[in-house]
């Protein structure tokens, strides 16, 4: 799970395993593979960022390589 931050300050705990796409117009929203739209205070970049370190964490790069 990564945290990010909705519009109202509250962090919320998200499974990056759904995120379909990360649209920005111009807030960031994240694109569930339920079709759920999640708009977060983070940029792209920061979102792409905490997935890289989650799937290193859990040695997700470990199967890729």
């Amino acid at each position: 799970m990564i945290v990010v931050t909705r519009l109202d300050g509250t962090e919320y705990l998200i499974n990056p395993h759904q995120i379909e796409s990360i649209e920005t117009h111009p807030d960031t929203t994240l694109v569930m593979l339920s079709g759920k739209r999640v708009v977060v205070l983070e940029k792209p970049t920061a979102i792409v960022d905490r997935i890289v370190e989650y799937r290193r964490r859990i040695g997700a790069f470990k199967n890729e390589e």
